[in-house]
């Protein structure tokens, strides 16, 4: 080494002698990508196993919460129902014959009172919060769906669509009161589409 070169030159030779690192071929592109997939399929593998179904939204009954087409994460196993959650259900009722998407408003036990001049549902005489409603509740036009005053069963719910002017729930004499063992699961979740993806309030 010549007592002139300066370690900012040495340095710089080493460097040059370095191999270019090469690109990722697409072999190891495919590895990944294959990686990725595997990871994802077990967590889906893992989401049904615990939490049980995916369930499409039919109809507007749930507006402004949720839209018609909504593709909704349900918990199956291990689900107690319990006030303000909201549950997929199949009962057949009048002419709805699929499962319905409603919110609990009550359990077994307690008492439920509409009242429509102040668009007002109590549970055990007392008002409830509603921030998810749209808009004032009116007094539905079907003669059978114009009960003010409920005694929940044990061992049943009483629903209520968020959209209370375009919805048959338990307000129909039909339905009325539902045992929990019609429940298919909580909603927790909506999947798609993208601009609704988010939890269920």
């Amino acid at each position: 080494m010549s007592e002139h070169t300066s370690p900012e030159e040495i340095q710089e030779g080493k460097e040059n002698t370095e191999q270019p690192k090469e690109k990722p071929s697409f072999a190891a592109d495919c590895y990944g990508w294959l990686q990725a997939l595997t990871a994802a399929l077990l967590i889906l593998i893992v989401v049904f196993t615990f939490f049980g179904r995916i369930i499409g939204v039919d109809g507007s009954s749930m507006v402004p919460t949720l839209e018609h087409g909504d593709m909704l994460l349900l918990q199956c196993v291990g689900y107690e129902p319990k006030q303000g959650d909201v549950v997929v259900l199949h009962k057949d009722f009048a002419n709805i014959t699929g499962p319905i998407v409603k919110r609990v408003i009550a359990t077994g036990g307690q008492t439920v009172e509409i009242d429509y001049n102040t668009s007002t549902v109590y549970v055990d005489g007392e008002p409830l919060d509603e921030p998810y409603l749209g808009e004032p509740m009116y007094t539905p036009a079907m003669a059978n769906e114009q009960g003010t005053y409920w005694v929940v069963p044990e061992g049943s719910i009483f629903v209520m669509g968020d959209n209370r002017n375009a919805s048959s729930d338990s307000r129909n004499a039909e339905l009325s009161t539902i045992d929990t063992r019609y429940v298919l699961g909580k909603a927790l979740f909506i999947l798609l589409p993208f601009q609704h993806i988010g939890a269920i309030p």
